[in-house]
Order: structure tokens, then C-alpha cells, then sequence
């Protein structure tokens, strides 16, 4: 069974303002309710070398913003974010350096680590993406059940209630999603492990293993 736990799935990433809030939880859907206000209270506070772009919107060094992007606070992009034409950033949003908001895709009430992409058509909601993740062209993380219940995260036959109606996907540092992929409530994807194009994801699938079909799992070798 794949441990959930926040120290499990992700390293530092060296920046304070995203360590200090990610490692402040043993595990990571405790952080989803607290995004918020975390992300005002940094843009009340304001850091050294950010700046208030507009209200409830804080950005570092050379961040690049297309004219059509849209970001809606509150909101903070770490240093040399690139956030692409088209992207729709909904609020509640931590996004860490070096990392990629791309063209089309949208993000609410979520925590970007560091080198983090999610480079075209993405959609990412109520989620944690580590350091040096990456989604696929179109890949999706879908965030609510289709009953509307509390999302149930299935770990090898453990399953964990969390009570929560809405959460995405935890991707550990270095999780590669393939083109054209979705996965459903509470999937966990544990670190550098790659999942292949158009798979559907459920579950928690372990580190450093390569999903070929959503019950076809391979080490790395």
C-alpha cells in the first residue's frame, strides 16, 4: 500500500512560501481548504521581489502573461511563471517558479509546485501537483463524483474517506500524465510515475511505475 502522506509524495522545492504551506498538513487533501486563505494572506503581507500585478494578484521576477489570460485573485505566481494565451486562473491559485500555466487551460483552488506544467487544454481543480509534474495536452483531473458524495480515495483496499465533495488529484514530484487522460476524484499518482495516453486513472497508483490502463500497472525498469 502507497503511503499518502505529504512527505511521501513530495520533496521541498526549496521555495519558502510553497514549503511552508505544503508541509504544513500530514497528508494533502487536509491543504485543499486552506488554499484560500494562505493565498490572501500572502498577497496581504507581500513578499520581497513580488509584485501586486492588481488586487488579490501577486507575481515574482519575470513572470510572463499572455494579454489573454485571465487570473482572477487571490492568486500568486512565483518567479519566471509563464502563464500562456488563454489560460483561465479562477482564484485560490499558488503557483511555484519555473512553472507553466499553458494555453486554454484553467485552474481553481490549487497548488503548483515548483517546475510544475500543465502546458495545454488542461484542466486542473481542488489539487496538488509536485515538483517537476507534468499533464499531457488535454489531460484532465476531474474534481467532483457524479453523486455529488464526498470523494473516497481507494489505496489497495484501504479506502480513505475524506469527507470532502470536492478534490482533483494529488500528482507527486515528478508524475507525467499522458496526452488525452482523465483522472477521476482522489486519484493519486506517487512519484515518477507515468501514466500513458487516454488512460482513466482511479485510484492511488505507486512510485515509479509506468499505467499503461487503468488496472494495467509496470515497474520501471
Amino acid at each position: 500500500m502507497s503511503s499518502l502522506k505529504v512527505v511521501d509524495l513530495y520533496n521541498k522545492s526549496d521555495i519558502d512560501f510553497i514549503d511552508e504551506f505544503v508541509f504544513s498538513k500530514e497528508y494533502p487533501w487536509e491543504l485543499l481548504g486552506l488554499i484560500k486563505d494562505y493565498a490572501n494572506a500572502l498577497v496581504a503581507r507581500g513578499m520581497g521581489g513580488f509584485t501586486l500585478l492588481k488586487e488579490g494578484v501577486l507575481i515574482g521576477q519575470n513572470v510572463k502573461i499572455a494579454e489573454t489570460a485571465t487570473i482572477i485573485g487571490p492568486c500568486v505566481l512565483g518567479n519566471n511563471v509563464e502563464v500562456r494565451p488563454g489560460a483561465y486562473i479562477r482564484g485560490s491559485v499558488i503557483v511555484g517558479d519555473e512553472s507553466v500555466v499553458g494555453n486554454s487551460s484553467e485552474l481553481k483552488n490549487c497548488v503548483l509546485m515548483r517546475h510544475t506544467q500543465v502546458p495545454h487544454y488542461n484542466y486542473v481543480g481542488d489539487s496538488i501537483l509536485g515538483n517537476y509534474a507534468h499533464m499531457g495536452a488535454g489531460s484532465i483531473l476531474s474534481n467532483l463524483r457524479s453523486d455529488g458524495k464526498g470523494v473516497v480515495i481507494h489505496n489497495e483496499g484501504t479506502d480513505v474517506v475524506t469527507g470532502i465533495r470536492k478534490i482533483g488529484a494529488f500528482l507527486a514530484d515528478h508524475a507525467d500524465i499522458g496526452c488525452g487522460s482523465v483522472l477521476n476524484p482522489g486519484t493519486v499518482i506517487c512519484q515518477n510515475t507515468q501514466v500513458y495516453p487516454l488512460t482513466m486513472c482511479r485510484g492511488v497508483y505507486r512510485a515509479n511505475a509506468i499505467v499503461k490502463g487503468t488496472r494495467e500497472v509496470v515497474d520501471k525498469k
